[in-house]
């Protein structure tokens, strides 16, 4: 890995023209260009505002709304890399074939472009937190989060961006495989919910999901004691900080496996596109 670390030093040159290249690319003859990463989030706070309303989901929960957008922007995140690792390597198949640089260079800047848009968003999320009246706690360890999800999301990029050169229906299980993720994350509801359906003693196994405990962690830090209004009655249901540990070593593990799928698959990369 520390091989690997320093040829992607040597040539980080070319790392930031990708990374410019990818948000680029995702905003090109687009007439706002780069306010769309402003405007987005925005419209999303609208959406649900409304989404929330029309179904009394904060009815007798007046954090709800913050607590459901943190979750949809979180997961955004996640969201993002995960279809744009499918094309990572193939959509570059005449500069893996043609040219000699670290192949994982091209899953790493589009997880980086996506970071820095996802970077953007913030803005006008804590903007929106604050109006609301969010008391933060502990923000200098926002960054330890979003490490923590950078690295979930840079593992899963490396392996699916691989597979998918020499398997195509990568491209199909992750489209279902995606969607059952996401409603087996706390997004929508509160961790406690998931934890009222296992026993006490092995309640740490929900937290086997990367997203539960970086979701977690971002409420926590960003929404204080309000969690405990959203929770309702579910509230009395402990959900120790520990926890979140378990969801940090996920994804450092994950990140471990998909460093190794990439290296074993690389060097047929040109051969098979």
């Amino acid at each position: 890995m520390l091989k690997s670390l320093s040829q992607i030093w040597l040539r980080r040159e070319l790392l930031w023209i990708l990374v410019a290249r990818n948000i680029k690319i995702r905003y090109k003859n687009s007439v706002l260009g780069f306010f769309w990463s402003l405007l987005s989030p925005l419209l999303l706070i609208l959406i649900y505002a409304c989404f929330a309303a029309i179904l009394r989901f904060n009815e007798g929960r007046p954090s709800y709304l913050q607590f459901l957008v943190i979750g949809i922007i979180v997961w955004q995140f996640l969201s993002m890399c995960l279809n744009d690792s499918l094309y990572a390597i193939m959509g570059s198949s005449n500069l893996v074939k043609k040219t000699a640089f670290p192949r994982m260079i091209l899953p790493l800047a589009m997880v980086l472009a996506n970071l820095a848009n996802f970077m953007l968003t913030w803005i006008v999320l804590f903007l929106y937190l604050l109006i609301s009246g969010m008391h933060f706690q502990y923000l200098l360890l926002l960054p330890v989060v979003l490490l923590a999800q950078t690295a979930l999301c840079l593992g899963l990029a490396l392996c699916l961006s691989a597979c998918n050169v020499f398997f195509r229906d990568t491209e199909h299980i992750l489209g279902v495989g995606t969607l059952a993720w996401f409603f087996m994350t706390p997004i929508f509801y509160p961790t406690q919910m998931q934890l009222k359906f296992l026993p006490e003693s092995v309640a740490w196994v929900a937290f086997l999901n990367p997203m539960t405990g970086i979701m977690r962690a971002y409420r926590l830090l960003l929404m204080s004691g309000d969690l405990h209004g959203v929770a309702g009655e579910l509230a009395v249901i402990p959900v120790p900080t520990s926890f979140l540990w378990i969801s940090a070593a996920v994804c450092v593990a994950v990140l471990g496996i998909g460093f190794a799928v990439f290296q074993k698959l690389q060097f047929r990369f040109g051969d098979e596109l």
